[in-house]
């Protein structure tokens, strides 16, 4: 992959969830092949395996660990393996989210709760994991994945915006609180970003519509995703946290 190097980056550990497919799989190369040590979790295993087989012949080479992030049992012996095997987490990349459609008349109380769980509780869950670590050695990373989508209110998908402007409200709240340690809790805030997953949605005739309503006119990739996480785990962002950094293309 092309870009800029972060020497900062080379040797840290890095988690990243959701880290198998769309955004989350631009994120594992893109660390791993900054020469940081990447662990990257999902519940899919073929496309992750898929990914850790094609990425094997990096130093190191990213590693997947299956995790069912919803259930918080398995989340912690996830994290306490890691922290066992590896050491402290530098950088946590909160990623995983499912934006699957819906209507108010389909939200059963079961659902919304499912969501919450899929969307927003296991990023906070997840930096309680790291938390620890991270204040014993004074310093610290956490990125959490928001979403354009409540910004502009788009349709059928309120229980999934209400997950994701929450995000931003904990990103502030634990920038805040985690600050004096060190450590740095931002937020990123990605545009309708071009993944076999999205596409699945919109027609050509929709994707048209999107850029023009863009300042730029182009299709935002994950690779612009990975460029401005690269920068906020990067030492160069040492003064970078608390805030939210869109890589939207100017869609309004």
């Amino acid at each position: 992959m092309s870009g800029a190097i972060y020497p900062s980056l080379k040797g840290k550990l890095v988690v990243i969830s959701g880290g198998g497919s769309g955004i989350g799989a631009a994120l594992t190369e893109g660390f791993a092949c900054q020469g940081a040590r990447v662990v990257f979790l999902d519940i899919c295993d073929g496309p992750a395996t898929e990914i850790a087989d094609r990425l094997s012949a990096l130093d190191p080479a990213p590693v997947y660990r299956h995790c069912d992030l919803t259930d918080l049992d398995a989340l912690h012996a996830c994290f306490d393996a890691i922290r066992t095997e590896l050491g402290t987490v530098d950088v946590l990349i909160n990623n995983a989210a499912n934006d699957d459609r819906h209507t108010i008349a389909d939200v059963t109380p079961e659902y919304w709760d499912n969501r919450m769980a899929v969307n927003l509780r296991h990023k906070y869950f997840a930096t309680r994991e790291v938390a620890a670590g991270m204040k014993a050695q004074g310093s610290g990373v956490v990125i959490n994945l928001g979403s354009i989508s409540w910004h502009l209110a788009l349709p059928d998908l309120s229980v999934y915006q209400t997950a994701k402007s929450a995000i931003e409200g904990m990103t502030r709240a634990l920038a805040r609180e985690l600050g004096p340690d060190g450590i740095r809790v931002t937020c990123i805030v990605p545009g309708n970003v071009k993944t076999p997953r999205q596409e699945k949605w919109y027609t050509p005739e929709g994707e048209a519509e999107i850029v023009a309503a863009q300042c730029l006119k182009l299709r935002v990739e994950p690779k612009d995703i990975l460029a401005m996480a690269l920068f906020l785990a990067s030492d160069d962002a040492r003064a970078c946290t608390g805030h939210e950094y869109f890589v939207d293309a100017g869609w309004r």
